[in-house]
Order: structure tokens, then sequence, then C-alpha cells
């Protein structure tokens, strides 16, 4: 904003800074099931979450002992795409593959 001072006639600004908030992250999981196969899963987490080969194995097995597992950790728009790709890539080999979000 401009302020014009009269009896020097100087301008001054001055600045406002608005603090930007970082989007909420969301985390992408990546469920067990008695059907889709480990390699596939391995496959997903290398092509889909571009994680390394040693990063994938370790995240399969939570999956496989755990439960589920984090594949990982995105904005949500970027997280639901993910997810979406994941899920429409294991219905083409058909697997039951199950990816969900959550708030982190």
């Amino acid at each position: 904003m401009a302020n014009r001072n009269s009896e020097r006639e100087e301008l001054t600004v001055t600045e406002s800074r608005d603090k930007v908030e970082k989007p909420p992250l969301y985390k992408v999981l990546l469920h067990n099931d008695n059907y889709t196969t480990m390699e596939f899963v391995v496959f997903v987490l290398r092509t889909i979450f571009n994680k390394s080969e040693s990063d994938a194995v370790r995240i399969m097995l939570s999956v496989h002992h755990q439960g589920a597992g984090v594949a990982g950790v995105y904005p949500r728009e970027i997280a639901e795409m993910k997810s979406a790709k994941a899920t429409d890539l294991a219905r083409q080999n058909e697997f039951p593959l199950l990816c969900t979000i959550e708030e982190e």
C-alpha cells in the first residue's frame, strides 16, 4: 500500500505478508488381500509411486504382514490421482487391490 507524506512528498511502501498455509497431506494406503500377488504390489509401488526396488519390497511386506502399508504421502489431488491409477492398473490385471487415502 502506498502512502504520500504531504510535507515531503515521499512515497512510502508498506508490505503486507499473508501467511500461506501448506496444504494438508494425505497418505495413500495399499491394503492386503488374498489374491493380489506380492510381485504385482511391488510393480505398482515402482511404477506409480516411483519407489526403489528395496523400498517397494519393504512396503509390500508391510502390506502383507500388517494388513496395510503407506505407499506415499502427497497433497490431496496427487494422492487421489495415484490411488485411482493404482486401482485402475489392478483392475486391468484382474486384481482386487484396495488403495485408499487418509489425512495424515
